[in-house]
């Protein structure tokens, strides 16, 4: 999965946040000066295209909705991020923030007790 634009980051926060809307609704939650209507809607189209949204049919309207979760989005730039600067070992990314003491024995204690307990 690619990483959005700023631009688009913000549209799909308002998604994420808000569910399902038409580009109109989508328009009315920006502040003054909000976006053109126009350029809001191809933004929204191109996100559709690349699988970032779905939507329906309302007569010759669209009602647009995420099709990636926020979840999901953050969980692929995380796994981009192991691969790229830790060698897509995730071992190395904890062993790092123990080192910069990011993480401390509670946390990881809770950590052992998570995976040990999990079904």
């Amino acid at each position: 999965m690619r990483q959005l634009t700023k631009k688009e980051k913000i549209i799909m926060e308002q998604f994420w946040t808000y569910g399902p809307m038409f580009v109109r609704e989508l328009q009315e939650h920006y502040e003054e000066p909000r976006p053109n209507f126009n350029t809001l809607s191809n933004q929204v189209h191109t996100l559709m295209e690349d699988g970032f949204l779905e939507r329906k049919a309302f007569g010759s309207n669209y009602q647009y909705s995420p099709a990636v979760s926020r979840k999901a989005y953050s969980l692929d730039g995380f796994h981009g991020l192991v691969n790229e600067y830790f060698d897509s070992s995730y071992s190395s990314v904890v062993l790092g923030l123990v080192e910069e003491e990011r993480l401390s024995v509670d946390d990881l204690k809770r950590i052992i007790d998570k995976i040990e307990n999990r079904k």
